[in-house]
């Protein structure tokens, strides 16, 4: 029977999404300042529980608070407290009111932890983020005792998540975070059983998946965010990937969502890098769609069972069908169109042909200043200032249950920088 968006997928540990669309893990920044679910948060995944994606994927769970990936995350890094238990399980009921799945993503941000969180955080080793503007203070490596505190953190947290009402959980493991700090050879350079080869890269992601997994049972469903490749120079390449793939389906992950890049090389953002990008040998056709990971996907998918998630660029029906049918792909990843038009899943479930770009109309840079996009860091911040009017756009969804279209970049970008230094003096004070 031929795959379609509409149709139903078992993955291995039993549990069935009801749909092939996903929608993707975005950072929300609405939580207290001390990392609780917040009515916002609630009222934010009710509307896309309501939009008709079979499964929702959260935003960055932290598990820990000295490292957060923004001001805002919801922290879960110790046994939750009753009224932390009780939120929990609020923002689950309201974003499976639709029989969908939702399921926790699980992070630690490691030396991508802005100076204003921490200025020093932990990573692998203390190689620093390679990135102009002083954000990002220089990392010291983690020891082999918190290296185990912080599996059993991420156990912590997925146990809690499960108990309080979440569908599943996914270790992120992508996008430069802790985890994909530790794959990358780049990174880290550890003389340890978490250092040299890859086998000892991805111990600490691997350590992580069968903590968890142990935490919430077989039945219960466990997936992995991995980059296809960092997209640089000595850094985690798609060989390395494809065999990390092949152990994660050993160790019973459900489902593995292809991503790519770093803070430093944000290739699933369409945000300019600083450096040139390592070439990686796969099919070129994948520019020439419009969905960024589907041929690393694809090839993975030559090798492995385990079923696949391609999140990056999809705003055609005609390619998310293209991506099922050709076996690339079993579900596939909706995340800035949901920001705008939550219900774009639903549309596309009855028959709607294509979704709206509107990162293409979000230049901080006006035409007849054109030039100034010479200069790497003006590229860079108005890049920036684009994903700033998303994040926007998810705190009026949150707060008022609507959405502007036409916000200006350049107020949203002033709007979301205010508002997270604002938190970080709130939590300040609180701490």
């Amino acid at each position: 029977m031929a795959v379609t968006l509409g149709s139903e997928l078992e993955l291995p540990c039993g549990a069935v999404l009801p749909n092939r669309l996903a929608k993707a893990a975005m950072t929300e920044g609405l939580a207290t300042p001390d990392g609780r679910p917040t009515p916002e948060l609630e009222r934010l995944y009710g509307i896309w529980a309501d939009g008709g994606s079979g499964m929702l994927l959260s935003g960055n769970i932290i598990v820990d608070a000295d490292h957060l990936e923004r001001p805002g995350n919801v922290v879960i890094d110790r046994e939750p407290d009753a009224d932390m238990q009780a939120r929990l399980a609020r923002w689950a009921q309201a974003a499976t009111r639709q029989g969908n799945h939702f399921w926790a993503q699980i992070s630690h941000g490691g030396r991508q932890t802005q100076k204003v969180v921490n200025p020093h955080p932990k990573s692998s080793s203390d190689v620093a983020l390679a990135l102009p503007g002083g954000q990002f203070g220089k990392p010291t490596p983690l020891t082999t005792a918190e290296i185990a505190d912080l599996v059993a953190r991420w156990a912590i947290a997925a146990r809690a998540c499960k108990d309080a009402g979440f569908t599943g959980v996914q270790v992120h493991g992508a996008h430069g975070y802790l985890v994909s700090q530790f794959l990358s050879p780049r990174v880290n350079r550890r003389t340890d059983e978490y250092g040299g080869s890859l086998e000892n890269r991805a111990r600490f992601l691997l350590d992580i998946v069968a903590a968890v997994r142990a935490a919430v049972g077989p039945g219960f469903p466990v997936s992995v965010k991995l980059n296809s490749a960092d997209f640089q120079k000595g850094g985690f390449d798609f060989s390395d990937s494809l065999k990390v793939v092949r152990w994660l389906e050993a160790a019973s992950v459900d489902l593995i969502e292809i991503s790519g890049g770093t803070y430093e090389q944000p290739k699933l953002l369409g945000v300019a890098g600083q450096e040139a990008e390592d070439e990686q040998v796969v099919a070129p056709s994948t520019a020439a769609r419009e969905a960024y990971f589907v041929d690393f996907a694809k090839a993975m998918q030559a090798e492995v069972s385990v079923p696949l998630m391609v999140t990056g660029g999809f705003r055609s029906r005609a390619a998310m069908e293209q991506a099922l049918t050709s076996g690339a792909a079993d579900v596939i990843g909706l995340g800035r169109p949901l920001c705008v038009d939550t219900d774009a899943p639903a549309r596309l479930l009855e028959g709607a042909e294509q979704l709206a770009r509107y990162e293409d109309d979000l230049d901080l840079v006006p035409e007849w200043l054109g030039f100034l996009k010479r200069f790497q860091m003006v590229k860079a911040i108005s890049g920036f200032a684009g994903i700033y009017w998303f994040y926007q756009q998810l705190w009026m969804l949150g707060h008022d249950g609507r959405v502007d279209r036409d916000f200006p970049v350049f107020k949203a970008f002033r709007l979301v920088d205010a508002r997270g230094k604002r938190i970080m003096k709130e939590r300040a004070a609180a701490l």
